[in-house]
């Protein structure tokens, strides 16, 4: 019998990739979570408004499941949802799309075990990757803009710009990880292959 997995979805580039590659491996994912910390009342991975990940979730034709929370009761809030999630969606597994961050992961886990869940890390590898991983995600036919950059350590006029194989040169000069692991920067991923339809300009 084929898992029901949950994705924890950032509406990023990581995320997106993790999707895919659970897809095209034959697995379902029945549901995309989102946090959302009632200090901000926007998602807690990119500080993104609501309607332009619901948006992302309707073009991929996949439920979202927005996880209301606070900084404080973080991680209590997003077990107490996913144990709900369990039920409604018959889950058996929590996937991510962390990359190699050792602490992303053992958090993850933690998790995923009190809920009685897998966790599923589709594109773990190792820093060295993560240029190839870049590549990878521009040649599958994902289209994404960054949406916030840390400005200790790339140019604030990068906010905006498309990941193509410009982007890949330059940000492969800059001596950081060219996926952005640790917050270097943000993306918003508004097409690709299992898109039906571009997510953009949305009226917010």
């Amino acid at each position: 019998m084929m898992k029901q997995i949950a994705l924890s979805w950032s509406g990023g580039k990581d995320s997106c990739m993790a999707l895919h590659k659970l897809t095209s491996t034959g697995k379902k994912v029945v549901c995309l979570v989102t946090t959302v910390p009632q200090e901000t009342g926007k998602t807690f991975a990119h500080n993104e408004d609501m309607k332009k990940i619901k948006a992302q979730a309707d073009s991929l034709e996949i439920p979202m499941e927005f996880i209301h929370c606070t900084y404080d009761t973080y991680t209590d809030d997003f077990l107490k949802e996913l144990k709900r999630l369990k039920i409604k969606y018959k889950l058996d597994a929590l996937a991510f799309g962390d990359m190699y961050l050792d602490g992303h992961r053992e958090w993850g886990q933690n998790l995923a075990d009190a809920a009685e869940l897998e966790a599923v890390y589709p594109l773990w590898s190792n820093r060295s990757g993560m240029l190839q991983a870049l590549k990878r995600f521009v040649d599958t036919g994902y289209k994404a803009e960054v949406i916030k950059v840390r400005e200790d350590l790339l140019p604030s006029n990068w906010v905006g710009r498309l990941l193509d194989d410009h982007f890949i040169k330059d940000i492969s000069e800059k001596g950081i990880c060219p996926m952005g692991e640790s917050g270097e920067y943000h993306t918003f991923v508004y097409d690709g292959p299992l898109f039906n339809k571009e997510v953009k300009n949305i009226t917010l």
